[in-house]
């Protein structure tokens, strides 16, 4: 495949010099601009994750041998998450490079999370399959970096914390309600709030009903701690 300028940019961005550039183009193909002769992301998507996983797990583990898998689990999960693969992209420009539908591009799909954190798993996997693990782990190791160095020690989600924090006290799960919702279709803003059994609630508003969840859930269980 003819290597392009889209193409050979991004590689600069990311740091990776492809044998076959098809397969970053591939890595960029949203599933809206699939066809008998265009493969899609999704494959590559489902091995990245795997790979971005395993080198993230062994990277903690180097980073603290003596740490028990109970602090270890939180700080990979906030590695891995597809917010911070989304984060990443944004970072190094994968969006600009997406292959969409005209649907998505008219839907802000180049903002998506789920989009870019898909993309990002995506490209890791051809740089996997490409040059092999070393040459992904390096290039993952450069791109999230101080990422792994500043992940909190308790880097568990909010709303986990909160949960946690109930059924300690013996009360059901905290229920999560959304109160608003405002914007454009293709850009929404929603408001969630989050409510404990006891009648405590704390409200959030974030570009997407995860985010607005985590800080619903972020914003009561400091109100419930401060009580404590």
């Amino acid at each position: 495949m003819k290597r392009s300028a889209e193409i050979a940019d991004l590689e600069g961005r990311i740091g990776v010099r492809f044998d076959r550039p098809e397969l970053l183009r591939e890595a960029l193909t949203h599933p809206s601009m699939s066809s008998p002769t265009r493969s899609d992301n999704q494959r590559l998507e489902f091995l990245g994750d795997r790979v971005l996983g395993l080198v993230m797990a062994e990277a903690l583990l180097e980073r603290d041998p003596k740490a028990a898998e109970g602090a270890l689990a939180p700080r990979y999960n906030a590695l891995v998450r597809k917010e911070t693969c989304a984060d990443v992209a944004r970072e190094f420009g994968i969006g600009d490079a997406l292959k969409l539908g005209r649907s998505e591009r008219l839907s802000g799909g180049r903002r998506k999370m789920a989009l870019l954190g898909d993309a990002m798993e995506a490209v890791i996997a051809a740089i996997y399959i490409d040059q092999g693990f070393e040459a992904a782990k390096t290039c993952i190791l450069r791109l999230w970096g101080e990422r792994i160095a500043s992940v909190e020690e308790d880097a568990r989600d909010a709303k986990t914390a909160l949960q946690e924090w109930a059924q300690a006290r013996g009360l059901p799960p905290p229920a999560y309600v959304e109160t608003a919702r405002s914007g454009p279709d293709h850009q929404p803003v929603f408001t969630i709030e989050a409510r404990l059994e006891t009648g405590q609630s704390a409200s959030a508003t974030a570009g997407s009903k995860r985010q607005a969840e985590q800080g619903a859930a972020q914003s009561l269980l400091a109100e419930v701690e401060a009580k404590a």
